[in-house]
């Protein structure tokens, strides 16, 4: 019996080509764009691991910030010192993987396509998706078991990863909803009405909640440098209903320069108003997909909704563990060339001991559900 090909490349050529897929995949994804290795960054990326008793672990700490008074005047300071409170998050890693196989050399023969090279293309673009998909889910706080568009996943294998078991509903104090008439309100989406649709009064309130919560924000760099921030997600519907806003219009057609950079004028991702730097994403958590009335919002479980994330620094972390892996293999005599990409990497939404409420709540993430 003859031994399958496992590689047609040469060890060199496959580390080139699975670090450009990588970099591929990372282009692909949106939230690359959030990554940072500081805790200035909204997704902290750790790329290395604690050895642990059952294997390896990626870790993030976070440290409380002081909570005394200090000692006033020559009262005795000696012995009256305050120790630093640090919390670990643990993020547990999995491999993630997918393969393309082709049916054979004839049919290989017949078309103009590059199979490799098409390959490369997808699975790159697939894996920027997932992790997408992932980031949202565990910012919302919704298991894997679901879509973004709320419909849930048929033959998934998401839901076996060993962190999607970590995603964790959200906090008390990091879950609010808007109400048209009394504004924000405590998380509860079968109170959703459809009257409840985003507007700049539902952001202008959501800002100074997370400012008096104590929400660490995102400190600017470069020509934003010594500016703070909240990164605002929204769903393309959420989106829409802001510039129907006609507060929302004003305040950003003012924020922004008289020019023809003025959004008004061109496409743009990002509005740049209050210090809120406001989104546009399509797997911002959504109810659009859900076919059972139980998946959809409102008392009558027919209201569609969306829950807009508003984030600051370290709302996620993310483990990006070595390099992606790039495997070619032939099946069936070599005749069925097939390749298979894949990547060890982990999620967790940080909690942490918030001295505002002196309960433990979601580090740097409010969730707030609004119909759309």
């Amino acid at each position: 019996m003859a031994l399958t090909n496992f590689a047609a490349l040469t060890a060199e050529q496959l580390t080139v080509w699975s670090r450009t897929t990588w970099k591929n995949a990372r282009n692909a994804s949106f939230l690359n764009r959030f990554l940072g290795t500081g805790s200035n960054s909204m997704i902290q990326r750790i790329t290395e691991l604690k050895k642990t008793e059952k294997g390896a672990r990626a870790v993030i700490s976070l440290v409380a910030d002081l909570e005394g008074d200090g000692t006033a005047g020559d009262r005795v300071l000696e012995g009256n010192e305050e120790a630093m409170k640090s919390f670990d998050q643990v993020i547990q890693i999995d491999q993630l993987r997918h393969a393309n196989r082709h049916q054979g050399r004839i049919a290989d023969q017949q078309s103009v396509i590059n199979f490799r090279e098409e390959s490369r293309d997808v699975l790159s673009y697939w894996l920027g998706e997932r992790l997408d998909q992932m980031a949202f889910l565990t910012l919302t706080g919704v298991a894997y078991t679901f879509n973004t568009d709320g419909s849930t996943r048929v033959g998934s294998d998401l839901p076996f990863l060993e962190f999607a078991s970590d995603v964790t509903a959200p906090t008390t104090n990091r879950h609010q909803r808007w109400d048209s008439t009394l504004f924000l309100q405590a998380g509860d989406t079968s109170a959703v009405a459809a009257v409840d649709l985003p507007s700049w009064e539902m952001l202008v309130k959501a800002k100074a909640y997370v400012k008096k919560q104590f929400m660490r924000p995102i400190r600017g760099e470069g020509p934003f440098s010594g500016n703070v921030l909240y990164n605002v997600f929204s769903s393309p519907d959420a989106i829409a209903h802001l510039k129907l806003d006609a507060d929302f219009l004003a305040a950003w057609r003012n924020a922004m320069p008289r020019s023809a950079s003025n959004p008004l004028f061109k496409d743009t991702d990002v509005y740049f108003v209050d210090n809120l730097a406001i989104r546009e994403f399509h797997h911002v958590f959504n109810t659009l997909g859900a076919t059972s009335g139980v998946d959809k919002w409102g008392a009558g479980s027919n209201i569609d909704g969306s829950a807009t994330l508003i984030c600051g620094a370290q709302s996620l972390g993310f483990a990006d563990i070595g390099d992606p892996f790039w495997v070619e293999k032939k099946f069936d005599y070599d005749n069925q060339p097939g390749i298979s990409y894949g990547k060890i990497c982990g999620m967790k939404k940080p909690v942490f001991r918030s001295h505002a409420t002196g309960t433990d709540e979601d580090f740097s993430v409010l969730r707030l559900d609004h119909a759309i």
